[in-house]
């Protein structure tokens, strides 16, 4: 193990000058006025009270009321100050600081280039002198300031910026967290006045919607590979759960190319890394064809931005495994390949590429490409949305039914939604919440809390200040007296706004609702506002990624199509590092189960990797959101390439969950319609329980916004045609399918569902879904 090798004396020298050197923590944000500032400010605050020696320096708070409030009596040391251009600027005044020594600084701007004739250039050269004095720093820097972000910010919003640091620069950080603010909020705050709206361009909703999704995408890559070294050090190898990596096996060919475009819209769409493979004979020369190909596809994978390796040609039986194996070293969670055009008996004879990957894979999807080219003579290109059609404009004289008409009165009256989310119990979605009820209490909002849960947290608690806090309604079951929040009392009283903890909580029986969010739908109706909490872990088609990760089965979830409906959605990003030393001062749990925490649900690497899911998950929404509300291709991860439609094959193991899920989020993601087909054999008797489980699939299907159906065959050879034909019927572009279990033996005997599938869906795309396998241990939302 290399946690018993004996380190290098350059290893030791390394360890011990780390312990002299200061710490660096960075607040990133979006754009300015994002609250980096504000917060920084707070935590100085908070650090001064624990007997830390904090100062400040070079803190640029805009005038901000709520900012300037912060400062309190934190000591400053006076800045060096100058002008450009007509606009003051500020320096450190880094003697002064050697000479105060004081443990922490705090500064603003990681961008700023010092004044001419300055001893440093930069403020990042004039902090890393302090960090070597072992003087800390918290500072703040915006998205666009970084130099690797800067030209893509330029191209997508039109910003101009003449001060940036290198993107390397996060990478001296100990510790950086992400402000997350909606463009709502941003925008009400510029309305208000306490934001000054200096660059139009800045501050155009769409322009801080696209800046918050680059925002959100570098803070999952820097968390990714914060993940990838845990993992490493750990010997962990195979996909963590977190993030998507898609690997595409192809060959110099004239379908290389497709295989590669089909690889870049899936990663475009999930959000991953692309990686392409090609085997080849290192001791044959390509022909003059092959060696063609090789130029266009290298030309490809630089375009879309996809590693590119060649790997040595081994025998058609080893392929597979090498393929796997590869696979598994670089955390991959799809392989993408072509059909097979073997037959029934070469399958037999030589062997499926395809079927022997499947049989070694845990864990890893198998993306097998349709053969489109021979049936349709589609060659898939990049997409490119259509001009705006002249129908939109007619959509606009068109009369509204009345049952339109009802609802859109229904959506005018409905209260505003916002939701607070998080990676974590304990980050801080009910203090947040919290604060900012009694911020709009104090502009004359009338809030009211109507079910808040502190867990113990007295920081949580005083947050709760001028706040009327609702009594819950109390239940009788089974002769004990249970609490719940008393919806009918809250639309009773009818306030602006109510704060709602914990929205995936499921009921105490005998409520009107089984699930609360049940009744923070009831509460939106009313016309009353809603804020409210909840945990990345919750969100119904995330359960099987956070099982993979944590190897805790998820017992309370939300539907994902609630977190749509709300009109802002909000992180709190807090690192992992953060958040254990929140546990061990005892602010989350209480201290008996402290260790138990830390040393389960709450361990490094399964917070490393929650964390990111939730930032990838924002950056999503943050997409989705963009693209309904331009209709235009200035989405981040642009369109996909036509219309899909989305065919799950489910049987009633309990496998049939995770396909429903994974239908869930492909559809979502391509804005596609699906559907979950079981096909009932009609030599099975149906029992009581097997209706009681198809009803359970059914009600998950629907609740995520699938159909569900159920076809019938006469035995199970029949089983793979009702299935294909079933797809046909539905135009399916794709047929999703899960990883068989059975032995050889059966196999032979039985025949194989899966392979019979395969060779009669060659005109589709069809995902075999890895079969993943964890321990199984209930969790309920601990926040």
């Amino acid at each position: 193990m290399d946690t018993f090798r004996r380190k290098t004396p350059e290893e030791i020298l390394l360890s011990v000058s780390k312990l002299h050197r200061g710490r660096l923590k960075v607040y990133i944000g979006a754009v300015s006025g994002s609250g980096k500032t504000y917060h920084m400010l707070r935590e100085g605050q908070a650090l001064r009270s624990q007997g830390i020696d904090v100062v400040i320096c070079a803190v640029s708070t805009m005038q901000r009321p709520e900012t300037v409030q912060q400062i309190g009596d934190l000591e400053r040391v006076p800045s060096i100050h100058w002008t450009l251009n007509g606009r003051e600027k500020k320096d450190l005044n880094l003697d002064a600081l050697i000479k105060r020594n004081p443990e922490v600084v705090l500064v603003d701007g990681l961008a700023h280039r010092n004044r001419e004739g300055a001893p440093l250039r930069t403020r990042l050269e004039d902090i890393q002198r302090l960090l070597s004095h072992g003087i800390s720093v918290i500072t703040t820097v915006n998205v666009y300031e970084l130099e690797d972000v800067r030209a893509v910010a330029k191209k997508l919003t039109g910003i101009e910026v003449t001060e940036t640091v290198a993107t390397d620069a996060l990478e001296l950080a100990d510790e950086v967290v992400l402000i997350d603010v909606t463009p709502e909020t941003m925008l009400a705050r510029v309305e208000e006045g306490g934001l000054r709206a200096d660059g139009a361009a800045l501050f155009k909703r769409g322009n801080l919607a696209i800046l918050r999704e680059l925002t959100l995408r570098l803070m999952a890559e820097g968390v990714n590979d914060s993940l990838k070294k845990y993992r490493e050090e750990l010997g962990l190898i195979g996909p963590s759960g977190a993030a998507e990596r898609i690997l595409v096996s192809t060959q110099y060919h004239w379908n290389g190319s497709i295989y590669m475009r089909r690889g870049q819209q899936i990663a475009k769409r999930l959000n991953g890394e692309l990686l392409v493979v090609t085997f080849v004979n290192q001791e044959k020369e390509l022909s003059k064809e092959a060696a063609a190909f090789k130029r266009s596809l290298l030309k490809l994978a630089d375009r879309i931005d996809a590693e590119f390796q060649e790997l040595p040609l081994c025998s058609r039986r080893e392929l597979p495994t090498v393929l796997v194996n590869y696979a598994l070293g670089h955390h991959v969670t799809r392989i993408v390949i072509g059909h097979s055009k073997q037959t029934r008996w070469q399958e037999f004879w030589q062997g499926s590429i395809v079927h022997d990957m499947l049989k070694k894979t845990r864990n890893i999807d198998v993306f097998v490409v349709a053969d489109r080219a021979e049936h349709e003579g589609e060659r898939i290109l990049p997409a490119k949305l259509a001009a705006s059609v002249p129908e939109d404009e007619a959509e606009l004289f068109r009369r509204l039914s009345s049952q339109e008409l009802e609802q859109r009165i229904r959506q005018i009256k409905r209260g505003r939604f916002k939701v607070y989310i998080g990676a974590a119990p304990g980050v801080g979605k009910t203090y947040t919440m919290l604060r900012e009820g009694n911020d709009l209490l104090r502009k004359g909002i009338q809030v009211f809390v109507g079910l808040l849960e502190t867990h113990g947290r007295e920081e949580t608690q005083a947050q709760v200040g001028a706040l009327e806090v609702l009594p819950r309604a109390v239940l009788d079951y089974k002769g004990t007296r249970l609490q719940e929040m008393d919806t009918q009392e809250i639309i009773r009283r009818n306030p602006e706004v109510v704060l709602v903890d914990e929205l995936a909580h499921t009921n105490v029986p005998g409520s009107h609702y089984k699930k609360r969010y049940e009744d923070v739908l009831e509460i939106l109706a009313a016309g009353i506002s809603v804020i409210t909490t909840v945990n990345v872990q919750h969100l119904e088609s995330l359960n099987d990624a956070v099982e993979q990760i944590t190897g805790v089965r998820v017992r309370e979830t939300v539907p994902d199509h609630i977190l749509r409906l709300a009109d802002e959605v909000q992180l709190i990003d807090v690192t992992p590092e953060s958040l254990q030393q929140r546990m061990k001062d005892g602010k989350v749990y209480a201290m008996e189960k402290v260790h138990q925490a830390l040393n389960h649900f709450f361990k490094t690497g399964n917070l490393i990797a929650l964390r990111e899911l939730a930032l990838r998950e924002i950056a999503d929404d943050v997409d989705e959101r963009l693209e309904a509300w331009e209709r235009s291709s200035s989405a981040l991860r642009g369109p996909w390439r036509r219309q899909e439609v989305i065919f799950v094959c489910v049987n009633y193991t309990p496998h049939a969950e995770r396909l429903i899920r994974r239908g869930f989020r492909i559809a979502y993601r391509l804005k596609a319609v699906w559907i979950v087909t079981y096909v009932r054999l009609e030599t099975v008797p149906e029992t009581p329980e097997l209706i009681e489980r198809l009803d359970v699939l059914r009600k998950l299907t629907e609740r995520l916004g699938g159909k569900f159906e159920i076809q019938s065959a006469r035995g199970r050879k029949e089983l793979p045609r009702v299935l294909v034909d079933k797809a046909n019927g539905c135009k399916s572009t794709q047929l999703i399918i899960g990883q068989a279990k059975t032995t050889w033996w059966k196999e032979l005997w039985q025949g194989s569902i899966l392979k019979t599938v395969l060779r009669s869906a060659r005109h589709m795309d069809v995902l075999v879904v890895a079969d993943y396998e964890a321990s199984h241990q209930g969790y309920s939302s601990g926040e």
